[in-house]
């Protein structure tokens, strides 16, 4: 059919001042007669609270979705659509815990000639005014290499059908109180049209059937 900041952990001067902390209240609980298990309650109770994960909505004007396909079999050429919408989760330290769920509007295609976006537009290839929405919606991810296999349903045409995109997790952190903490992906897979029922210029070699999709998300926490 591409944006992207990491998580906050405590400086090795403020570990040291958490332990320097827990060590001052465990002597005070020995000096004070205290029981193993009330010195472990107040020792636990200076340790830093892990940060929860939660749901990003997808920035629609830091985000984008490209596609590229072959033209008459010499040359790639590259488009977009230029709205894109949703939410998602994502932790790379517990790849299995993702979500994703992504609508495009198919009718933001664009392919710099306005005439030719129209084409794009029409029963040919998106029929937009019957399926307004190409979708994405996930339903496992893993770790594989150095990212990880995104595995979804992925619905245009009206038919849904399994796709796998390799993701990579750019980075996250907090922006400050205006951008609010962020993060950011971006996704790559490829997907034969013909499979869902788009079909023209395949057999004149016109277009190819097979087409590479990146898709970079930038999201806020909600």
């Amino acid at each position: 059919m591409a944006c992207s900041c990491c998580s906050v952990r405590l400086g090795s001067g403020s570990m040291l001042a958490l332990g320097l902390a827990a060590g001052v209240m465990f002597a005070g609980g020995m000096a004070m007669g205290l029981t193993g298990k009330h010195a472990a309650a107040a020792t636990a109770a200076v340790a830093p609270e892990p940060m929860k994960a939660g749901g990003f909505k997808i920035d629609p004007v830091h985000s984008g979705v490209f596609y590229r396909i072959r033209h008459v079999g010499v040359s790639n050429f590259w488009g977009r659509f230029n709205k894109v919408d949703g939410m998602f989760s994502f932790d790379p330290a517990n790849p299995s815990s993702a979500m994703f769920d992504i609508t495009i509007d198919a009718a933001s295609v664009d392919s710099n000639n306005k005439q030719r976006d129209e084409h794009l537009k029409s029963p040919d290839f998106f029929n937009t005014k019957q399926f307004p929405s190409i979708t994405f919606k996930s339903k496992e991810c893993r770790k594989s290499g150095e990212g990880f296999d995104l595995v979804g349903d992925m619905t245009l045409l009206g038919k849904t059908m399994p796709i796998t995109a390799k993701l990579t997790h750019i980075g996250e952190g907090d922006r400050g109180e205006r951008m609010g903490y962020r993060s950011g992906v971006e996704a790559t897979f490829t997907f034969k049209r013909s499979d869902f029922g788009m079909n023209y210029g395949i057999k004149d070699n016109a277009l190819g059937d097979e087409v590479m999709v990146v898709v970079a998300l930038e999201g806020q926490r909600q």
